[in-house]
């Protein structure tokens, strides 16, 4: 669910939290505000994210035991595959250490304004080959990637969701089919309309043995929107998008589960702390 632009372009807080925290505070131990204002903040969950001309979509922001900014997206963003392939642990990726560039307003007819850059610093495509995973679920449905965003552009960072606000914490259990789910993306193909980047909608039930959750939106996620995140109805974090279906419902999107994710990444991106951060905005979804 990534976009290759070229191709498109071609064919057409009061304290420090503990390491162990899920959460952190929004401020430094000095007082000073750590995050940029929500309205004026360039980098955000919904932010669109560059990758050797791939375009994808931002889902939360997170840190570190050293307090080092990172926002996520899908793996497979910067996978070398085909847009159908979505098996982790048999698809080339670019490696860690690849450039990152943040971005708004980019669309298929013209390159939008860079906002900062990063670097790919965790993949699960990568990591599960590297160390050899085998269970046919986690291949199929674990796809998350984080890229640390540059010190100088890290206070260009608000970690709300725009429109939505939250996250108000981690879900870490599954979603009942008809639960409310809220997300936001920005792929470029809907060429700058950013009155269809807000989205609610229904789950539909979770699949891949929890790895995966299914999730249908008035408006719903197209290629380009590939690592959004998703709320659910109390503002949780619980999911990033991975795939578009075809059935049983059209564009149904596949959304990865965040805490597996997660939990993945700590156990093998030696990142140490490595945690989610609350929106310093409500959740009024």
């Amino acid at each position: 669910m990534k976009i290759s632009v070229p191709r498109l372009l071609a064919t057409a807080a009061a304290v420090l939290a503990t390491a162990a925290a899920t959460t952190v505070p929004l401020s430094t131990a000095t007082g000073a505000p750590r995050w940029a204002a929500a309205e004026t903040a360039k980098i955000t969950p919904g932010v669109q994210m560059l990758t050797k001309g791939g375009q994808c979509t931002g889902n939360f922001v997170f840190t570190d035991a050293a307090r080092r900014t990172y926002v996520g997206y899908a793996a497979h963003c910067a996978g070398l595959g085909e847009a159908t392939d979505t098996n982790g642990c048999n698809t080339r990726s670019h490696p860690l250490g690849t450039k990152v560039r943040f971005a708004e307003g980019e669309s298929v007819a013209a390159a939008g304004t860079t906002v900062g850059t990063g670097t790919l610093v965790y993949s699960s495509w990568t990591t599960m080959r590297k160390i050899g995973t085998k269970n046919a679920d986690t291949c199929a449905f674990n796809d998350f990637a984080l890229v640390r965003v540059n010190a100088r552009d890290a206070r260009k960072v608000n970690p709300s969701m725009p429109y939505w606000g939250g996250p108000t914490g981690l879900r870490t259990s599954g979603l009942a089919a008809g639960d409310q789910v809220f997300s936001y993306g920005n792929s470029s193909l809907r060429a700058g309309v950013t009155e269809l980047s807000p989205k609610t909608g229904l789950s539909t039930g979770d699949t891949g043995g929890g790895w995966s959750h299914n999730v249908y939106t008035a408006t719903p996620g197209i290629p380009g929107d590939s690592g959004s995140g998703f709320l659910d109805a109390t503002g949780k974090a619980f999911g990033v998008v991975s795939t578009v279906a075809i059935a049983p419902v059209p564009g149904e999107n596949g959304v990865g589960d965040l805490a597996r994710e997660l939990a993945f990444a700590k156990a093998h991106s030696g990142i140490a702390g490595l945690r989610l951060v609350k929106g310093t905005e409500p959740f009024t979804g």
